[in-house]
């Protein structure tokens, strides 16, 4: 007796999670959709175990097309079948890489390599994929997590892919685009740091970012002290009291509007010295303004403003060590 498999109709073949822009298209069953498939890897078909549906046909298998032993993996790539997907790129990064090839028959006469990889990807796609991996280097730098460099991606392909940025060297667009995602994320990095760890001046970042904003027409949350405060005393080791009562100072001198004008990572450098000032881990100037990006300078005269209301900032259960009296006055 011979049993046949019913195949499902195409339209119902695949229901596709219209959420993400990036979510893949997933396989299930249109009569039982919870049911987990069933891969047959030899014939490549995903099977219904409720109802025996084939709803989905010639599935490549990825993995290796044999075993691989601990002394072959350095040399060997068992896995023929490509790298994953990148939705981001045109066509879905399906392109076939040629190896380079070892044999006399893999060059021509001159000593020149017969086969080119580089027909094989086009112009935007090749600068694409550079510019993602110049955004996953920066971002490793940092350690920024992945859903950042998702979102970084995505913004370069928008503003790319729209070509309003002509002229703009790709490195620094890529720069001001980890910006912009940072801030979106809300774990936003100062254009000091971005530019540590990037090619690019603050000033070309800067352009690109007002640029940015303006084609995509999108819009960033303005930044606040406290957004940098718990970076900026976890990189001092100064103790959670200490990183309480600045918090408290800086948003305190906000709301008295004794610092007008000045940039909040000023602002919150001044905190940190003056709660550290009155604590029993006193830091200096150059140890805040190294961690802070910010100069010695401007940190005193920031501080200078808040100073003479200094009785007024702290929180009522802070514990001095140091009397607000007898705190440096610069």
């Amino acid at each position: 007796m011979q049993f046949q498999i019913p195949l499902a109709e195409p339209a119902n073949m695949a229901s596709t999670s219209r959420g993400d822009v990036l979510a893949l298209p997933k396989v299930r069953c249109p009569n039982h959709p919870d049911a987990m498939l069933v891969e047959d890897y030899r014939a490549g078909d995903m099977i219904c175990p409720e109802c025996g549906l084939v709803v989905g046909d010639r599935v490549i298998d990825v993995g290796s097309e044999w075993r691989t032993f601990t002394n072959e993996k350095a040399t060997k790539d068992p896995s023929r079948v490509g790298d994953a997907q990148n939705p981001l790129l045109n066509g879905g990064d399906l392109t076939t890489m040629i190896s380079k090839g070892t044999g006399a028959a893999s060059f021509d006469e001159f000593g020149n390599s017969k086969y080119q990889n580089r027909r094989t990807m086009s112009s935007s796609d090749r600068a694409m994929l550079n510019a993602f991996k110049e955004i996953t280097t920066m971002a490793d730098r940092i350690n920024l997590p992945r859903n950042i460099i998702d979102r970084t991606n995505n913004l370069f392909k928008q503003v790319y892919e729209q070509k309003s940025l002509k002229g703009r060297a790709n490195d620094a667009i890529a720069s001001a685009c980890l910006y912009i995602a940072c801030r979106q994320e809300g774990v936003p990095r100062t254009f000091k740091e971005i530019c540590a760890v990037s090619r690019i001046s603050k000033k070309e970042i800067g352009r690109c970012f007002k640029l940015i904003l303006k084609a995509l027409e999108t819009s960033v949350d303005l930044i606040t002290t406290g957004d940098f405060m718990s970076r900026f005393c976890s990189n001092l080791g100064l103790p959670k009291q200490v990183q309480m009562a600045a918090t408290y100072i800086a948003r305190k001198a906000v709301e008295l509007d004794l610092v007008p004008g000045r940039s909040p990572i000023s602002v919150a450098a001044a905190a940190i010295y003056m709660a550290s000032q009155a604590s029993a881990e006193k830091k200096t100037q150059k140890e805040i303004g190294d961690i802070a990006g910010v100069a010695d300078v401007t940190i005193r005269q920031s501080y200078r403003l808040i100073y003479p209301r200094a009785a007024d900032l702290f929180p009522p259960d802070f514990k001095f060590d140091t009397p607000v009296d007898k705190l440096p006055q610069l």
